[in-house]
């Protein structure tokens, strides 16, 4: 069963995945050695505990975290299958030697000195941005994602669940390593920060509203979503659990502004009218980035 996808080398994809991937490495390797090491913030992974071995013992963070990858992605190749790339070795080879290189020119004083409060906010921003610059090359940043897919696959439990407790395990292993309940607690607000600029950078900002509408006047609200504000829908088939009448649905995508003023319209002419808003995390399709420009980032 295949995995991997390969692009041709030198190709425009090949080029643009690569960028992304030093790029990414570069900014996430600064996340650490200007904001997060300083500070001996753990925030999970192979880097959480680079970091504490570094305060420990004086180690070098990012040769540590690579003596930890390389073992790691061996053993994932064997038990899970060709699943990581050379993408994916690229990605922390780099990030290995951006971090050492930048701690060895830099030094290990933080960018802000004395305020670990701001440094997980932009150390969790750098990380986050630089991990879905990666991701977006369609790498992976290996480490504990790698052991929590090994778990999964023996215990069959979700693997999102799973790197969520063995990064929690890491943090847990900085706060008996330092003694300080400050650590786990900074080390928190950078993972929060990094999953949500994570989730950003693969999606995008997005401010699309997704409106489930069921009321009498589905026609009028049809010839306002279409005549007005130019965008389509669907319409749905549904039933009253209640009433067990049948009903029209109204299935669009607006956005912000767009959902002010359809409501308005809707309260004007069917003030009894149940109306759904959604977050619209991303849309793909006619009208939208379509699915085949998605696939091609």
């Amino acid at each position: 069963m295949a995995f991997l996808q390969k692009d041709k080398i030198f190709s425009k994809r090949w080029l643009l995945h690569y960028s992304l991937i030093v790029v990414g490495s570069f900014i996430l390797a600064a996340g650490f050695v200007l904001f997060i090491t300083p500070y001996k913030i753990v925030p999970g992974g192979v880097y959480g505990i680079s970091i504490v071995l570094h305060h420990l013992f004086g180690t070098p963070v990012g040769l540590v975290a690579l003596a930890f990858d390389i073992p790691l992605t061996i053993i994932g190749i064997k038990v899970l299958g060709p699943r990581f790339g050379v993408k994916t070795v690229v990605g922390f080879v780099l990030t290995a030697v951006f971090v050492d290189t930048l701690t060895y020119f830099y030094g290990a004083e933080p960018l802000v000195e004395g305020d670990p409060l701001l440094s997980s906010i932009f150390g969790g921003l750098f990380v986050g941005l630089g991990l879905g610059l990666i991701f977006k090359s369609r790498a992976t940043s290996g480490g504990s994602d790698i052991i929590a897919m090994i778990i999964g696959k023996y215990t069959k439990l979700p693997v999102g669940q799973l790197m969520i407790v063995v990064d929690s395990a890491i943090v847990i292993v900085g706060l008996f390593a330092f003694q300080d309940w400050k650590i786990p607690l900074y080390s928190l607000i950078v993972i929060f920060i990094t999953g949500k600029v994570i989730d950003t950078v693969l999606e995008g900002a997005n401010y699309d509203k997704v409106l489930l509408i069921v009321s009498d006047k589905t026609q009028e609200i049809r010839n306002k979503i279409i005549n007005d504000l130019n965008r389509g829908g669907t319409l749905l088939n549904g039933q009253g659990l209640y009433s067990n009448v049948e009903r029209k649905i109204v299935f669009t995508v607006v956005n912000r502004r767009e959902t002010v003023m359809l409501q308005d319209y809707i309260n004007t002419i069917d003030p009894n009218a149940f109306v759904t808003v959604i977050n619209a995390n991303e849309i793909l399709g006619n009208g939208f980035k379509s699915l085949k420009e998605k696939v091609e980032d």
